[in-house]
C-alpha cells in the first residue's frame, strides 16, 4: 500500500566563499501540490543569490516504512529529505527525489556526489504524512533470538579420531 503526495522543490544558488568553488547550491523550500511553474524558471534574484522552480517530485509513503515516518514526524524537526544530483550544463543540479524517509535519505547520503537536504516539512505535508501513519502503523515489539538450549553431552569424552571400534572398547 503507497500514497503519493505531489511537492514542488525551490533550490538556491549562492556564491561561495572559498577558492575551489564559485557557487553553491542548496534547498531552501518544498511546496505541496504541483505547479504551473517550469521547471528551472527564476524565481527571484539579489546580490548574487538566485532561486529557481527546481520541479516537482512525488512524496511516496508505504505502509511497511509507518516506524521511520514516524521517528520523522515525532522528531524535533520533521523534515522532508530533497536529493539533488550534480551535472553540467546550463541549468544546476538534477532534482532526484525527495523523501519522508530518513533512512532513504540516509542512503543516498553515502552515494558519492549527491547532494542531500534537509527542509523543515511544511505543515501540509505533516498533516499528510501523519494521517498516513494514523492510518497504516502497527506497533510491533523488537524480536531477539533466543539461545538453543546448552548440550550437556558436548564436553563429554569422544574417541580419539582414526581409531578403530573394538570389543575392548565395550558396545
Amino acid at each position: 500500500m503507497a500514497e503519493r503526495l505531489p511537492v514542488g522543490v525551490v533550490v538556491e544558488r549562492r556564491p561561495a566563499r572559498n577558492r575551489w568553488q564559485d557557487h553553491l547550491w542548496r534547498t531552501a523550500a518544498v511546496l505541496p501540490g504541483r505547479r504551473p511553474t517550469e521547471p528551472w524558471s527564476v524565481l527571484f534574484h539579489d546580490e548574487g543569490v538566485t532561486r529557481f522552480f527546481a520541479g516537482t517530485v512525488e512524496l511516496v509513503a508505504y505502509a511497511g516504512d509507518t516506524a521511520l515516518y514516524k521517528h520523522n514526524l515525532e522528531g524535533p524537526n520533521p523534515a522532508v529529505y530533497v536529493v539533488l544530483r550534480p551535472r553540467g550544463g546550463p541549468y544546476g543540479p538534477r532534482l532526484l527525489l525527495a523523501t519522508v524517509d530518513p533512512a532513504e535519505a540516509h542512503a543516498h547520503a553515502d552515494a558519492g556526489d549527491d547532494l542531500l537536504d534537509a527542509v523543515p516539512m511544511p505543515e501540509a505535508v505533516r498533516v499528510w504524512l501523519a494521517g498516513f501513519v494514523a492510518r497504516h502503523h502497527v506497533e510491533r515489539t523488537p524480536w531477539r533470538r533466543t539461545r538453543d538450549a546448552a548440550d550437556p553431552e558436548i564436553l563429554a569424552p569422544r574417541r580419539p579420531a582414526g581409531r578403530l571400534h573394538t570389543r575392548e572398547d565395550g558396545p
